[in-house]
């Protein structure tokens, strides 16, 4: 059962509050509708369910609030407006990032398809689909964690008489199978077809909340809404005096002193009523769901009582995936951009490679990283960091953690996956990068490598230049990662990749320029005797590796930048918790 109680939203700018003290329940096995005209506070009542918003009031799902349960997509499933996600994604690859959100197996995505019908359009790419395509998939991904309740913004909006009696049809049957199901319309007519249970919301305040039989015979047809003392009488009054003029008119006793009457005219109540001496407080035509509120019975309430200072709803963020780190792998490999990209990558850095090389005098590292001494970064380190800025702009333009859950959340888990898979990413571009153009100088010039001054044959001779490749790129990578982060756009990340080479490294050179008279020699035995454990002397030469690496102006760069970044990451992220 979904129990809303007292909900107000925070007002905006001295206007009024958009939903001011709504209470109703949604009752399990039943479609209940949440009806209002546009601007009645209909989907800031389903946000303000959700914690979409700040405001004040509690929701309750089978007796508890949103934020305290441990997985929130097997008790709700939501549809609130289109399907995010990136458009060149399939429906099944989208499916499948959600299950991971979910925490659901990813055989799940299959059946859901299956159940909305779109199994035939599995690699379909989400911006090709038609509306009606698209409503299917958001109800696939509601129901992705075979949740209890459904809670949907107008969904059959826009679409055909046929998409919406599957629709409605496919919420029925999950209603029928003990569900609770709300959904938000603006037609009377049709949410009295639809629905069970009619709330009808104007203002954002409660106007009735009855059944829908009850919704459809009083609140669809044109009546006359009266109001006085003497209401028995009157109405006994104009159904005489109908039928002698043998005309149909129905008279309904409303709760209090109101009467509703079908059939007639206020000219015709007002002279039966001033030709009997019936004293009037209200007399008016009303059509539509705008007549006199109908609350539900005492008897038919139940849940929790209401408090007269309802509970603050703290706007909370998105949840971390339940699999993060399945969710980055699919988040990449699921979308051709990633492919393209490192096809382009690779490409350019075999033409660099090759031209290097004929123009000589350059050393075997720079050839094999094609990175001439005009570009400030070799196209592997700059594909590094393009795809880690992707990992968190990109995101932020097309999320898939949950439909109207906001941008990607702030977590340390989902942070951690997404910088383990963009240092593998990046780790790989780096070493596909450097075969590809030992390949093509081989092909291009011959086994001797022509303009190569000569070739390492020990590994202790590629030891520090690889291990310098390898953080190259995937420092470029977390630069890209960390500043997308914090600026939530993909040009941000960039720039900051290009800002260290760029910017920083002139800065630290300029820095540290000038003689030194102090020597680090015998940093690792004077580490080893204030260690408490020792190391081999075997680990003193990685050691003097690392340590040179990072007396390097762009490793030292790098590491200086990686440190703002993630000292800025954490900042922004507090301040966006304490704003929440």
């Amino acid at each position: 059962m979904l129990q809303a109680i007292g909900l107000t939203s925070a007002p905006r700018r001295d206007l009024p509050a958009a939903v001011d003290d709504l209470t109703f329940e949604a009752r399990p096995g039943q479609l209940t509708a949440l009806l209002g005209a546009p601007g009645s506070g209909r989907t800031t009542a389903l946000r303000l369910m959700l914690e979409l918003e700040p405001g004040r009031g509690v929701t309750y799902f089978r007796g508890r609030p949103l934020h305290e349960i441990a997985h929130p997509a097997r008790e709700v499933g939501t549809l609130l407006g289109d399907v995010p996600g990136h458009p060149v994604r399939t429906t099944r690859g989208q499916l499948k990032l959600m299950c991971t959100v979910a925490g659901v197996p990813v055989s799940r995505a299959d059946e859901m398809l299956e159940v909305v019908g779109l199994s035939g359009l599995a690699d379909q790419r989400l911006g090709t689909l038609s509306l009606g395509m698209d409503r299917r998939l958001g109800l696939a991904a509601a129901l992705l964690g075979d949740p209890h309740t459904l809670i949907l913004d107008e969904p059959a909006e826009g679409l055909s008489p046929r998409e919406n009696a599957w629709l409605y049809g496919l919420l029925r049957g999950h209603a029928d199978h003990g569900g609770t199901v709300l959904c938000t319309f603006a037609d009377p007519k049709e949410a009295a077809r639809v629905a069970d249970r009619v709330v009808t919301i104007d203002g954002g305040r409660l106007v009735a909340d009855q059944y829908a039989t009850e919704f459809a015979r009083t609140r669809l047809r044109p009546r006359v809404a009266v109001a006085t003392p003497h209401a028995a009488r009157l109405g006994a009054l104009v159904s005489r005096e109908a039928r002698a003029a043998q005309r149909s008119v129905e008279v309904v006793a409303e709760d209090g002193n109101h009467l509703s009457v079908y059939g007639s005219s206020c000219a015709e109540v007002g002279e039966t009523a001033f030709r009997n001496g019936v004293l009037l407080h209200r007399l008016a035509d009303e059509v539509g769901d705008a007549g006199p509120s109908v609350t539900v019975p005492p008897q038919e309430r139940t849940g929790p009582p209401r408090s007269s200072h309802p509970l603050p709803i703290t706007r909370r963020p998105a949840r971390t995936p339940l699999r993060p780190l399945r969710y980055e792998l699919r988040r990449l490999l699921s979308v051709r951009t990633t492919f393209l990209l490192a096809a382009g990558v690779l490409a350019l850095s075999a033409v660099l490679s090759v031209l290097l090389a004929r123009a000589g005098h350059a050393p075997l590292p720079r050839l094999l990283a094609a990175w001439p001494g005009l570009l400030p970064l070799p196209p592997a380190a700059l594909g590094a960091g393009l795809f880690g800025a992707l990992a968190f702009g990109d995101e932020y333009r097309y999320p898939a953690l949950a439909a109207d859950r906001g941008t990607v959340p702030r977590r340390l888990g989902l942070l951690g996956a997404k910088l383990a898979v963009t240092a593998a990413a990046a780790l790989l571009l780096a070493a596909l990068a450097a075969a590809v153009d030992y390949q093509m100088l081989r092909l291009v010039y011959g086994g001797t490598m022509a303009g190569s001054p000569h070739a390492w044959h020990t590994w202790h001779e590629w030891l520090a230049p690889g291990a310098s490749w390898a953080g190259l790129a995937v420092g470029c990578a977390w630069a890209g990662l960390l500043a997308a982060g914090i600026f939530r756009a993909t040009v941000a990340g960039l720039a900051a990749v290009l800002a260290v080479p760029v910017v920083v490294v002139p800065l630290l050179k300029k820095a540290v320029d000038g003689h030194s008279v102090r020597s680090v020699a015998g940093l690792p035995d004077r580490l080893r005797d204030l260690a408490w454990v020792r190391w081999p002397h075997a680990l003193d030469h990685w050691l003097i590796v690392v340590l040179h690496l990072v007396a390097e102006p762009v490793g030292a760069a790098l590491a200086l930048s990686l440190t703002v970044l993630i000292c800025a990451y954490l900042v922004t992220g507090l301040r966006a918790r304490a704003r929440w």
